[in-house]
């Protein structure tokens, strides 16, 4: 285990040279190119600020107004006629928006049911098995341009949708 922490400690410095010494070899202006890296990534997060704001304050503000216990009780009446557990629908409900707030609730799940419980196999197979599909395309479409993502994201959220139910079903017939 400790050559495996030594290794990993020593990943990124090791990739750093062996980066600048090919820039060397190769004759590049290492530290100018650096610099136009760094202007034009923070050109991105300049773009793309806007629309993490707001994905930031939709999640606050569904955590903290009672809305997402509300939605949560609602849903949880159909989800455990088909064997989905109401506990984990908050995770499913935020997954898709935000993936530290999913965090959250993932981690309240694993500390109240425990890691080894139904719930909470459930729970860590949606975490390991969907994507924060709205996060995800309004960066990657926001730092391009892309204004058009009905397509992408009606995709996007069948499959978090598959992955929730799939890992609902498998750890049902599991256990």
């Amino acid at each position: 285990m400790k050559i495996i922490n030594y290794i990993s400690t020593l990943a990124i410095p090791i990739v750093i040279i062996v980066i600048i010494f090919y820039g060397i070899l190769d004759k590049k202006k290492i530290y100018d190119i650096f610099i136009d890296g760094a202007k034009e990534g923070m050109g991105i997060v300049i773009n793309i600020f806007p629309t993490l704001l707001g994905i930031f304050l939709a999640v606050g503000v569904l955590r903290s107004s009672g809305l997402l216990e509300i939605i949560t009780n609602i849903f949880s009446f159909f989800t455990n006629k088909i064997g989905f557990p109401s506990e984990v629908v908050p995770l499913a409900l935020l997954r898709p928006i935000s993936g530290s707030a999913s965090l959250a609730v993932a981690t309240d799940i694993m500390t109240t049911y425990g890691v080894d419980s139904k719930i909470g196999l459930i729970a860590s197979t949606i975490m390991g098995s969907t994507e924060t599909t709205f996060y995800t395309i309004a960066v990657y479409t926001s730092s391009i341009g892309v204004k058009k993502i009905r397509f992408v994201l009606i995709a996007a959220l069948i499959a978090d949708i598959v992955g929730m139910l799939a890992s609902a079903i498998m750890w049902n017939y599991i256990l």
